[in-house]
């Protein structure tokens, strides 16, 4: 079983360079070759697939006219087209030489095909959207974000540098002002009254909003106090109208075995920050709606990849 304690304190580091992570930026084609150089190594996302999906828009689009979808895939294509040789680029870095690939980089896509913990990390605020890998095993940890599919950022670090580097991911965009909210501390809501509300208001129905919520058969409650049917309309309708971004983290452990199990962490950026979402399911089906701050991923984390551990324990 995997346990990592993800809300104790980092040690202090004995060093400038120990209390940080190594970070690189390469290019797809860089990576594709670090791969091939670390013996084939899997990266943590599909990129047959997704080079098959394109060349099969591409064939359609010649026959259909071009949509906004293959326009932005032949973007992509152009800009992958103009980049530099990956061989030559990385060994002007000093990245690759004939002995090889430099030993950490080698490592850290080594890390990343062969964890023992995975986390898949989606994360959208305002008009930019990250996607991350993180992959531990032992005291080591490696991750791979990107926002473009072009560039990417390759880290590795020791595993007591995990919750700073999960913090850097919930950070939000500096030209992302936040304010006030209309949404409490901590709001429970049932979940067949915010589902409903959202449909609603998607659809432009924000006049639905009061009936829902008189017939709920739930009560809502902001931090443990019951509201009444304007406050709850006014405080479940913000949970949807405030969204400026979100944030979807799977979690599983990678056994020996073919099957994994898997937890999910899901926050929504309103007005004020960040705001995890939680189910629960001890008196009813209902969400609880918590205000976080980014330091809060790790603690966050901590129990979702215990139970996931435990679960894969018992299988």
């Amino acid at each position: 079983m995997v346990t990592i304690d993800l809300t104790a304190p980092p040690p202090p580091p004995t060093s400038l360079l120990d209390g940080m992570a190594r970070r690189l930026a390469l290019t797809l084609p860089e990576l594709r070759l670090v791969a091939d150089l670390a013996g084939g190594a899997p990266l943590p996302f599909n990129l047959a697939a997704e080079d098959a999906a394109r060349s099969e828009t591409s064939a359609l689009s010649g026959r259909l006219g071009r949509s906004l979808g293959s326009v932005e895939d032949s973007a992509y294509a152009d800009a992958l087209a103009t980049l530099h040789d990956p061989e030559d680029t990385l060994r002007r870095r000093g990245l690759v030489t004939d002995e090889g690939a430099d030993p950490g980089l080698v490592g850290a896509v080594g890390l990343l095909a062969t964890p023992r913990l995975a986390l898949d990390i989606d994360v959208a605020a305002g008009q930019a959207q990250v996607k991350a890998w993180h992959r531990q095993s032992g005291q080591a940890v490696a991750s791979l974000s990107t926002c473009d599919g072009i560039v990417f950022e390759l880290a590795w670090f020791p595993v007591d540098q995990w919750t700073t580097e999960l913090a850097r991911v919930t950070a939000p965009p500096e030209d992302l002002p936040l304010g006030a909210s209309q949404v409490p501390a901590l709001l429970d809501v049932p979940y067949a009254l915010a589902d409903p509300v959202g449909e609603a208001l998607r659809a432009g129905r924000a006049d639905l909003v009061p009936v829902l919520v008189s017939q709920s058969g739930g009560s809502v409650l902001a931090d443990g106090a019951e509201l009444g049917d304007a406050e709850a309309a006014a405080a479940v309708s913000a949970v949807h109208t405030e969204s400026r971004g979100r944030m979807r983290i799977l979690a599983a452990e990678v056994s020996e075995r073919a099957t994994t199990s898997v937890g999910v962490v899901s926050w929504v950026l309103l007005g004020d920050g960040w705001h995890s979402l939680t189910p629960r399911h001890d008196d009813g089906a209902r969400v609880a709606v918590a205000r976080v701050d980014p330091d809060d991923l790790a603690t966050e984390l901590a129990p979702v990849l215990a139970q996931v551990a435990l679960r894969e324990d018992v299988a």
